[in-house]
């Protein structure tokens, strides 16, 4: 498992070095948690934490200096968390599932607030690089350019590594002593999340008449599925 962690946080810090380098969309958490959840070997875990995630800040985009919460490190936590954790105890449940969603949002949180320092930080090294440009010093302007994305990418790595660390044991000798109240409450957190992350979702659409015409397919579809005994 020790490999598999340290495997996990190198992956996971290239990945999230997508945010603010390539910016391909890489980073996103319906495509670093299904990584994450290949590389384990449980893909379906790994897409559904990073659907739930994905739906859950779809609103906070990096636009201009505003610094999003970090959604890559809350999805290749949740997904680690939650594959590595199930994987010793047998399954990856539904319970388990909410749970290390629950364990990694906040920790996306605490990582916009670390994001926004290395920021500062890196902003110094921007100055610093623009001199270098003056006086036609290539190699400055590359060596400022690459210590910057190494700040970030060492900071996700060892950030991811801690937290995996101390939260995949954790999962590991907690879980099974949950009592059935508190694993009945995750098990309908499991259902509540893409509910919330559907109403995130419905904030950001404009268009008149959206949401009556969402509610109204939900409800068919819901009595559909009642009908047919689909659950």
């Amino acid at each position: 498992m020790f490999i598999k962690i340290i495997i996990i946080s190198l992956l996971g810090g290239l990945l999230c070095l997508d945010r603010i380098f390539v910016q391909a969309m890489i980073s996103r958490p319906i495509v670093i948690a299904p990584v994450i959840g290949i590389i384990l070997g449980n893909p379906y875990a790994g897409l559904i934490i990073g659907a739930m995630l994905e739906l859950f800040w779809m609103d906070r985009s990096p636009i201009g200096i505003y610094i999003p919460p970090n959604d890559s490190i809350a999805a290749a936590l949740a997904a680690s968390l939650a594959i590595l954790a199930g994987q010793s105890l047998g399954v990856v449940t539904k319970e388990l599932t909410a749970l290390s969603i629950l364990l990694a949002i906040p920790f996306g949180i605490l990582a916009k607030k670390i994001d926004v320092k290395i920021t500062e930080s890196n902003n110094r090294l921007s100055d610093q690089a623009l001199e270098a440009a003056k006086a036609l010093d290539l190699r400055a302007i590359e060596r400022k350019t690459y210590l910057g994305l190494a700040r970030v990418f060492i900071f996700y790595v060892v950030l991811l590594f801690i937290l995996q660390l101390i939260f995949v044991p954790a999962l590991i000798w907690i879980y099974p002593q949950i009592p059935a109240e508190i694993r009945a409450m995750l098990s309908m957190t499991y259902y509540f999340l893409p509910l919330l992350g559907i109403a995130v979702a419905l904030h950001t659409i404009k268009l008149r008449g959206a949401i009556p015409v969402f509610c109204a397919i939900f409800l068919v579809v819901a009595a559909a599925m009642e009908y047919f005994h689909v659950f």
